[in-house]
């Protein structure tokens, strides 16, 4: 699919109704999806693989990878009232295709962090992680990092996620310790709108590192 039909496709796909501050809840926005996307294809890591969307939201990034022929996506996410934005959209999708259209595609509502669940899933459950997670930002240090962890450890191939540039070096060397190797595919700027009463700008740049990690071979 070509980079500005992909970008058409996030359009439809809406975002948080009431974005919950304490889960770093903000949008992937259709610019930088549609990018991470096309990008992921050009590596063949969509068609035909089994794929999870870590912290999901709304659904914008694993719905579209669902529409692009994934075997199989799961979307996770802590926040049910996200989820429920995300079955909204699913069915919006859905509606105008045949029958068994986005059928590829389910949520489950977990916590990242609740090793008990996460214990029940085979090492190399996926193919692929696709994710946007929580920059570590306010009262969520280190949940970055924690994402990340998590998604290599369930994943048989590549990661894909962004993290804020000014934090590229530290990403790097934990990358490393969690046994992969990342790579700083494109640097991006992160259209922020106002989400919060905090925020003093309508919108605000933030500059972003778009990663592919892979597993070290020993």
């Amino acid at each position: 699919m070509k980079l500005v039909r992909l970008e058409m496709l996030l359009q439809t796909i809406d975002g948080f109704d009431n974005p919950k501050v304490q889960l770093e809840q903000y949008e992937t926005g259709h610019h930088i999806g549609a990018r991470m996307l096309f990008t992921m294809n050009s590596y063949d890591d969509i068609e035909n693989k089994m794929i999870l969307d870590l912290g999901t939201g709304c659904g914008r990034l694993g719905l579209s990878c669902a529409c692009l022929d994934a075997a199989f996506v799961l979307g996770v996410d802590i926040d049910p009232d996200a989820l429920e934005k995300c079955v909204a959209n699913r069915h919006c999708l859905k509606e105008d295709e045949e029958p068994n259209f986005l059928n590829n595609f389910d949520i489950m509502c977990a916590d990242i962090c609740d090793n008990s669940i996460w214990s029940r899933f085979m090492n190399n459950s996926f193919d692929v992680v696709v994710m946007n997670p929580p920059f570590g930002t306010k009262n969520n240090k280190g949940i970055d990092m924690i994402f990340l962890r998590r998604a290599l450890e369930l994943c048989s191939g590549p990661v894909y996620s962004l993290h804020k540039t000014s934090t590229r070096d530290h990403v790097l060397r934990k990358a490393k310790d969690f046994g992969a190797q990342g790579e700083v595919l494109a640097k991006l700027r992160y259209d922020l709108p106002r989400t919060y009463k905090f925020h003093q700008k309508q919108t605000k740049d933030i500059e972003v590192d778009f990663f592919r990690f892979e597993p070290l071979i020993h």
